[in-house]
């Protein structure tokens, strides 16, 4: 792999990287997005070919050791990509059955467009030359486009070229699930369009979601204009794949290009009639390869200048930072604002977690809300719709509120699988996940930070303010009260951490006090109470009235921000859990030694026939998720006012302690231990932030990433970049800068948008300048090193410590 500051680059066929290469050279636009496999491929263990559009979910049952088991999974549509040719009648052309003389492959990033191009000699001594170019629209979010060009090199003859929509697709990418029905979609109609088009429309099986896919395959010779008068058209057709065969006489020496414009609809979107007259309908309204290409480009330009990173000379690490901006903005962009869809964990890039929406938005939102708070908010909505189904869980769990759960998809109700295989034991295991309650609490977190960086009162009245206060609500319920202690105390949880799911005697059945998850209800109930004041008092009353919130419950949540239990070890490191230090201490020495790959420590000690809820022993940052959420300031505010000190070494000496217990099988671990580590350990952090920027790149977790790339920790690797080396906050309705940037990372430029205003930030040594577009916003204050400044539209404020 080679790349410069805009191109990831490949050179060399290799089936054993193919997977990788699909998931990474991934091309989409925040509406759909189909992984980088070859045009010719289909799925047979080396190539995957896949496409998933946001939000198009089904649902199967199987059994599973005596289980009847629903997963609700994003589907895998119909391959547009199909396109294959051949010579003289023979075989239709396979890469692994040629002799490849050269490859290269590359991602475009400012353009986002996919480049394969090959040389290969067949069995009959031909030697041709093939370029192909693709890319999915960024702006017209229906359409996507692949280019073929063939040249015989030295040979002439009939060249025959397949075109067609492929809808015999599975759900077959992740080896673990494919015993379980993997066949979501049913045929509907396949049909010619026109000479050159087609049209096939499916329709999921169990959400009966229909989808249409059509297909425009010109041919041209050289410079030629395109035109179907020489090459011979005949169509072939079955109920679930529909295309064309393209013959035409060929020269060696002369180029054939083949044209092929695709347009998908399908039944979730807005303002259609139905998928099928859509797609057809807009298939020829694309114009040509060119023009589709050119207004692409420019909706892409657009996006660069708002997502504008600069890192002087470090020309790797920029190339690495931009890959991860494209996939995020490949998952979600400007056309996902009108879906009704979330922040999938693994992208549209593959079915890893089923497609499923995790806490990832955690990780996701800083970036989105300093460039397209529109985007956030619109993503924040796939949350609020789904409130109802959130208080029903509550109301099924004796609670109050809203419960959210941990793996959401279509409608709001728990995804996490009930039973999960481990791959070394073979045994299918109940999943305690939906224990982490948490994510409600990432969700109120959100809603805050957005309206924060955004100023949206007319966001926060109408949608955040009731969120946060269902939420509140739910964990206030949760929220039982010690007399013996004068605390309040939560039991029957999992944290972060995700391999605690009890005690040694009862696991599955959740720990007690979680650190991270109790400080996260204290702030929760002090946003929502303060959201209650911001907004206007109608609408308060009216919400208030609506929610039956009473005098009694506000005051309720006022005690538990006093009273709330936080557990310490005796030697005043916080306890991930009360218990946490009566645990066995693990020998992690001797397992490194014997399985090298610890990352999934509870899967090693499950096929052991041991158990991690035995251990002090985490898979992620679990405590130091505080450290990553708050300042040293913010948290110290919270620990007084519950009553207990954050003395001058306890976060240092508290990060050192789990640092040392961690095995980092989750890729966001080094993303938050690079954070946590930036103030006190640099060489450290930098390791870490090395780590996360290259976990996907180089699959650091051995085969995770070619079955989607993992979209948190891409967007934390930048945010390590946008936050914590600049200390950029936003709180207290003020644009907060405490910087301190590592000098190996060059001199950054970035461009974010706070309140209404583009703004580009540059830290050069101990300056810092931000500087404001021109505009008729209100100004805004900004406060770097101490010193508080006002910034005006057109202006500039430089600080120096």
């Amino acid at each position: 792999m080679t790349n410069n500051e805009w191109t990831l680059c490949y050179r060399g066929y290799d089936p054993a990287q193919e997977g990788l290469r699909e998931s990474l050279c991934t091309v989409g636009n925040g509406y759909l997005a189909t992984r980088g496999a070859a045009p010719e491929s289909e799925a047979d263990g080396v190539h995957y070919p896949g496409t998933y559009a946001a939000g198009v979910y089904n649902r199967l049952s199987t059994d599973i050791a005596g289980h009847t088991v629903d997963n609700e999974c994003l589907v895998n549509l119909p391959n547009w990509l199909t396109l294959t040719f051949r010579v003289d009648g023979g075989s239709w052309f396979d890469l692994d059955s040629v002799t490849v003389l050269d490859y290269e492959q590359y991602l475009d990033l400012r353009q986002a467009v996919l480049v394969r191009r090959l040389r290969f000699r067949d069995g009959g001594g031909r030697t041709t030359a093939v370029t192909q170019r693709r890319f999915v629209s960024m702006r017209f979010k229906h359409g996507c486009a692949l280019e073929v060009t063939v040249v015989p090199l030295d040979w002439s003859g009939t060249l025959e070229l397949r075109s067609g929509i492929d809808g015999r697709v599975e759900n077959r990418l992740v080896q673990r699930y494919r015993d379980l029905p993997g066949r979501h979609l049913e045929p509907l109609r396949a049909t010619e369009l026109s000479g050159d088009s087609v049209l096939l429309e499916m329709r999921t099986n169990q959400s009966r979601v229909a989808v249409a896919v059509a297909a425009r395959s010109v041919l041209r010779r050289g410079d030629q204009e395109p035109s179907t008068s020489g090459p011979s058209y005949r169509l072939v057709q079955q109920a679930d794949w529909v295309g064309h065969d393209i013959g035409v006489e060929v020269r060696a020496g002369e180029a054939v290009t083949l044209e092929k414009l695709v347009t998908v609809f399908t039944g979730r979107d807005r303002a259609i009639s139905e998928p099928g007259a859509e797609a057809a309908r807009w298939l020829d309204r694309l114009g040509d390869f060119d023009e589709m290409l050119r207004g692409h480009i420019l909706a892409w330009a657009h996006l660069w200048d708002r997502f504008h990173v600069e890192l002087g000379q470090r020309g790797e690490e920029l190339c690495i930072v931009r890959l991860h901006l494209l996939h995020l903005l490949q998952t979600v962009s400007p056309n996902t604002t009108e879906l009704d869809a979330g922040v999938p964990a693994r992208g549209l890039h593959g079915e890893a977690y089923r497609g499923h929406v995790l806490w990832d938005e955690l990780f996701v939102f800083p970036i989105l809300n300093l460039r397209i708070p529109a985007l956030t908010r619109a993503l924040l909505r796939y949350r609020y719709r789904r409130l109802p189904e959130a208080r029903q869980a509550a109301a099924d769990l004796g609670h109050r509120g809203a419960r959210y759960p941990w793996q959401s998809g279509s409608d709001g109700r728990e995804e996490s699988q009930q039973l999960h295989l481990n791959p070394l034991s073979g045994r299918w295991l109940a999943d305690p996940t939906p224990l982490q309650f948490h994510i409600g609490l990432a969700i109120a977190y959100n809603t805050w930070q957005y309206y924060q960086a955004s100023g949206d009162r007319e966001f926060l009245a109408n949608y955040g303010t009731e969120m946060l206060v269902e939420i509140a609500r739910f964990f206030a319920s949760l929220t039982t009260y010690d007399r013996a202690r004068d605390r309040y105390v939560i039991r029957g949880v999992m944290g972060p951490d995700e391999f605690h799911s009890g005690y040694p005697d009862r696991p599955g059945k959740g720990i007690d006090n979680n650190a991270y998850t109790n400080v996260l209800v204290v702030w929760t109930l002090l946003r929502a109470a303060e959201a209650l004041e911001v907004i206007p008092r109608r609408t308060r009353t009216e919400l208030e009235q609506t929610l039956g919130l009473r005098a009694e419950d506000l005051q309720r949540w006022q005690d538990i921000t006093h009273k709330m239990l936080v557990p310490f070890h005796g030697d005043g490191v916080i306890s991930q859990f009360e218990g946490y230090g009566l645990l066995r201490e693990l020998d992690w020495e001797d397992y490194r030694r014997r399985y090298g790959n610890i990352q999934r420590l509870d899967r090693i000690l499950e096929a052991e026939g041991d158990d991690v809820n035995r251990y002090q022993a985490g898979k992620q940052a679990d405590v130091l998720m505080l450290f990553y959420l708050f300042s040293a300031d913010e948290l110290g505010e919270l620990f007084h006012r519950l009553g207990y000190r954050l003395e001058h070494d306890t976060i240092p000496r508290t990060i050192d302690y789990y640092l040392a217990r961690t095995s980092h099988g989750s890729t966001l671990s080094a993303v938050v231990h690079a954070w946590v580590l930036a103030r006190a350990n640099r060489d450290r952090a930098l390791e870490f932030f090395d780590r996360a920027l290259r976990s996907d790149i180089t699959d650091i977790q051995g085969g995770t990433t070619p079955e989607g790339i993992h979209l948190a920790a891409m967007a934390g690797s930048f945010d390590l970049l946008q936050r914590c080396f600049s200390g950029l906050e936003t709180r207290q309705d003020r644009l907060q800068l405490n910087p301190l940037w590592p000098k190996s990372l060059g001199v950054p430029e970035l461009a974010i948008h706070y309140r209404e205003h583009p703004l580009r930030l540059r830290i050069s040594g101990s300056q810092v300048d931000v500087a404001a577009e021109e505009g008729m916003q209100r100004p805004v204050e900004v406060a770097c090193h101490g010193e508080v400044a006002r910034l005006e539209p057109g202006s500039t404020v430089r600080f120096s410590s």
